[in-house]
């Protein structure tokens, strides 16, 4: 059985959850700037947890490829403000924080979120594990080579579902040895891989299931499915939908999206021919 304990809650990750994505930042790819407003930010966290959100992932750095890179301090004069006005809104909500930065994740713990999501997988912070072992908080260990400004350079693998397979079994022993108990995997579609080997580890995804670990898939509206059918992110929703589907088949636990209706509807669907 796959479990988590969020702030003292065992989660059972046997029904797949769905996070819902709350971006704070002025340039993601896909929903930039919508949500930078306390009203705002309150709202569209109303309407994801009414649609079924599970978990809401907070960001406030942009990770696209290229992205600005911005100060710790701009990231958490964006982020805390958020998570405090949200948590007293709704406050039985479970919060992750979408960061790589080991101080950013520390003090929005502190103010109640109670899941780190790294992007990096403690490659950008050395900081990052040892906080996150101090912290006794589930993990979410992404794969992406390099930063997300240079990502997309470095693409090249011998085999990108073994190197992400090894790359896991490596940074598994650190985490271990420092006594971290709940990690989530997350294979980092988009995030240094070209279109090819982004369905490559899609198609493969099932093997990952060796390391006995849950698995987040996010795929929500990204390159790998507007640019294969010439589309924009505007209208890559039905892509989506398809791909959270495929990858819960293939052993997913977790779909990070941006529509969460939409996802909570293929677990649903799913756990009914199940």
């Amino acid at each position: 059985m796959k479990t988590i304990n969020c702030k003292g809650h065992l989660i059972d990750l046997e029904v797949p959850k769905v996070m819902g994505i709350l971006n704070l930042t002025p340039d993601s790819f896909f929903d930039g700037g919508k949500y930078n407003s306390e009203k705002e930010a309150i709202q569209h966290t109303e309407k994801m947890l009414n649609e079924g959100a599970d978990f809401i992932d907070i960001g406030a750095y942009s990770s696209r490829p290229g992205a600005k890179n911005i100060s710790e301090k701009e990231e958490l004069q964006r982020i805390l403000p958020v998570i405090q006005f949200i948590l007293k809104e709704f406050p039985e909500i479970l919060i992750s924080v979408d960061t790589f930065r080991s101080e950013v994740a520390r003090k929005c713990i502190e103010a109640g979120a109670c899941m780190i999501n790294d992007i990096s997988g403690g490659n950008l912070d050395k900081e990052m594990f040892n906080t996150v072992a101090e912290l006794q908080v589930p993990y979410i260990l992404m794969h992406m080579p390099g930063t997300p400004q240079t990502m997309q350079k470095m693409t090249k693998y011998n085999d990108v579902t073994k190197d992400l397979i090894y790359y896991f079994s490596k940074k598994l022993a650190q985490l271990r040895d420092l006594g971290v108990n709940d990690i989530i995997l997350d294979a980092g579609f988009g995030f240094g891989k070209t279109l090819d080997q982004n369905y490559e580890l899609l198609k493969n995804l099932d093997l990952f299931k060796t390391l006995d670990l849950p698995i987040l898939t996010g795929v929500s509206r990204k390159s790998m499915l507007y640019k294969l059918l010439d589309i924009t992110p505007e209208d890559a929703l039905n892509a989506t939908s398809i791909v959270n589907t495929i990858a819960l088949i293939k052993g997913t636990h977790i779909l990070r999206v941006h529509d969460v209706k939409q996802a909570v509807e293929s677990v649903k669907i799913l756990q009914k021919i199940k």
